[in-house]
């Protein structure tokens, strides 16, 4: 799996090359700022992109519109954002395009490898993988209007789930249920959703972008 690495802090940098090589992955390039990446991801089209939403030169949301520009030029581009602090606007503007390969993690997340590889990967394949933090956030803003309001409290739970990056036996795993039943509510959550039958990792995908694409969008946050 070929990497693009983007993050201005340099042990950081250096720590995220070393854990992903150990991994199996190969570094193809890693960078510290906004316009390199742009380059770095255009001219490699790795496999997945590891992003820093705050890079120089202005520390705002550099990485975040390097990757979008790179997704614009090579469509469906997977791409894995690291950020401080959950910032949703961030979050939004990335499920715009409702590709998949998309992910959205704190940094300290990092520390936890083998959760923080499985997202690499996640993402690499064409998935989502989401910080739960950010589900949380993006959850507390929903509307009574919006259109996921026809899911059942457990089909939300599901959803949420699924936007972690949890297969169906995980997700049972982690709700005591049998893999039958989230089986059943995964149905019922694409029926709803309007997802006609597909390859069943696009479905989850589209189901899991159409969730987090439904929080109102917030104020952009101050520079």
């Amino acid at each position: 799996m070929r990497v693009v690495i983007a993050e201005d802090l340099a042990l950081l940098r250096d720590g995220l090359v070393r854990l992903l090589t150990a991994h199996g992955c190969t570094v193809v390039e890693a960078v510290d700022n906004g316009p390199m990446l742009l380059r770095a991801l255009v001219t490699h089209r790795p496999d997945v992109a590891v992003v820093d939403v705050r890079l120089p030169p202005g520390f705002t949301d550099e990485g975040l519109r390097a990757a979008l520009e790179a997704r614009r030029r090579v469509p469906g581009l997977p791409v894995l954002i690291l950020s401080q602090y959950v910032e949703q606007l961030y979050a939004r503007e990335l499920l715009s395009d409702r590709s998949g390969g998309v992910g959205y993690l704190l940094k300290d997340r990092v520390g936890d490898v083998d959760r923080f590889v499985e997202a690499v990967r996640q993402v690499a394949g064409g998935g989502t993988a989401m910080d739960p933090e950010v589900i949380t956030q993006l959850l507390t803003r929903r509307g009574r209007d919006e259109p996921l309001a026809t899911l059942t409290p457990r089909e939300r739970e599901v959803l949420a789930l699924m936007a972690e990056g949890l297969s169906n036996l995980a997700i049972a795993a982690r709700l005591q249920v049998t893999d039958k039943a989230i089986s059943k509510h995964a149905n019922n959550i694409f029926a709803k959703l309007g997802l006609p039958p597909s390859d069943d990792q696009n479905r989850r995908v589209m189901a899991v972008l159409a969730y987090l694409q439904a929080a109102p969008a917030p104020s952009r946050p101050p520079a």
